[in-house]
């Protein structure tokens, strides 16, 4: 029979690479790691790994079974939060991801909220951007997932979401921002068009993948002088006059643009911001209850 814990050490094996990098990430010893891994190889009746003097690599039979074991734990957690709940323990545990100004706006107010009406429960926030704040979720290494797409052929593709529950949160307009010396900088609003001789600087890939779609539509090709997912370094370089830059409105609610001005854009590019997470952790009320927070603090 296959144990849940022969199969957390292997895919931090998998993962890491090592007995010993899987043993720092799990909190045990590189001899405990070895154990289970017997052990593990034992129950399945073949060989999962193959080591080397230099190197480490699974084999069909590891690799097969890494490939379901992020599905099996997600599962397993679901059910022992969900009994725990249901047994009146009113503790959880959730583990957020989310992009940056997702975490800056968002997150904040939702946790809050969330530890007021349930103090025993716990959430550990990470930043990733969508698609690895996706990938994440999938892989088992959290329970919620912040992430957007926009609302053309520069986001993610149709159906890329549906294995996942989505919670929509909110539908976020993009802005220009430009310095404030600029000759546009007193208008109201900015054609994309008008912007074509410009210097760019470009944000994530999945943004700057939908700058130069946006910007191609207008008829041009954007000059990127510069990239950074580091949204004040964005606001910087656009104040020190390197160039101009579109920038997520929930992104600005929480810096503020020093030597730069913000204008509206046309054609509107938007993006849709939601939650997500796993069919089975949906129903762990913990999760449940995040989810809940993260919409009410959207509508806000």
């Amino acid at each position: 029979m296959i144990e849940a814990r022969h199969l957390r050490v292997l895919r931090a094996v998998a993962t890491t690479g090592s007995f010993s990098a899987a043993a720092r990430e799990l909190g045990c010893t590189q001899p405990a790691v070895s154990q289970q891994m017997k052990g593990l190889e034992a129950s399945v009746g073949t060989t999962l790994l193959i080591r080397t003097s230099r190197s480490m690599r699974l084999t069909q039979a590891g690799e097969a079974l890494v490939r379901h074991a992020a599905g099996i734990l997600s599962g397993l957690t679901a059910a022992e939060e969900e009994v725990a709940a249901i047994a009146g323990l009113r503790a959880g545990r959730v583990r957020l991801v989310s992009f940056p100004s997702g975490s800056s706006a968002l997150v904040p107010a939702a946790l809050a909220a969330l530890r007021a009406a349930h103090p025993g429960t716990r959430v550990s926030l990470v930043d990733a951007e969508p698609p690895r704040s996706v990938e994440m979720l999938r892989d088992g290494d959290c329970d919620v997932a912040l992430a957007f797409r926009y609302d053309s052929t520069g986001g993610a593709g149709e159906g890329e979401w549906d294995d996942l529950v989505v919670r929509p949160l909110l539908t976020d307009r993009l802005v220009g921002l430009l310095p404030e010396g600029h000759r546009l900088a007193g208008a109201d609003t900015v054609s994309i068009a008008d912007l074509a001789d410009e210097s760019w600087i470009a944000g994530c890939p999945r943004c700057r993948h939908q700058l130069v779609d946006a910007c191609e539509k207008a008829g041009f090709t954007p000059r990127i002088d510069f990239a950074t997912d580091d949204y004040p370094a964005v606001i910087g370089l656009v104040g020190a006059g390197l160039g101009v830059a579109f920038l997520p409105e929930l992104a600005m609610e929480s810096v503020a643009p020093k030597a730069a001005r913000t204008v509206t854009v046309e054609p509107a590019v938007r993006r849709e911001i939601v939650a997500l997470t796993l069919p089975d952790l949906a129903r762990v009320p913990a999760v449940a209850a995040t989810l809940d927070e993260l919409e009410r603090a959207a509508s806000r």
